[in-house]
């Protein structure tokens, strides 16, 4: 999935793609991401963790692959859970609040 910007010149959408059966572990997205040529690091947050709108000049690649994490998205939150992905393309204004069990991610630039 490669998304595109809007022909008015602003950023593409980002768009969640929702896990099917077992979320993968966090060595399996990392070797997904190494072999579509990105550089993978995890993070970690605990309950309640709050980051400010902003936006990346890169776009993001993220997988949630324990606990949950809502982002806020002009388009509205979008919800995160194990195995879950979201493509976020550069530009995108966003802010997210970690989920009452905290989370792990992982996620990579292209």
């Amino acid at each position: 999935m490669t998304p595109t910007a809007p022909s008015d010149g602003a950023p593409a959408a980002a768009h969640v793609v929702r896990a099917t059966g077992v979320a993968p572990a966090r060595e399996e997205v990392e070797e997904v991401l190494r072999s579509q040529g990105l550089a993978p690091h995890a993070w970690a947050n605990g309950p309640a963790a709050v980051y400010e709108r902003h936006a990346h000049l890169h776009h993001k690649v993220l997988f949630c692959v324990q606990g949950g994490i809502v982002f806020h998205l002009d388009a509205g939150d979008a919800a995160l859970h194990p195995g879950d992905r979201l493509e976020l393309p550069a530009g995108v204004g966003h802010a997210a609040t970690v989920g009452p069990d905290g989370v792990a991610c992982v996620e990579a630039y292209r």
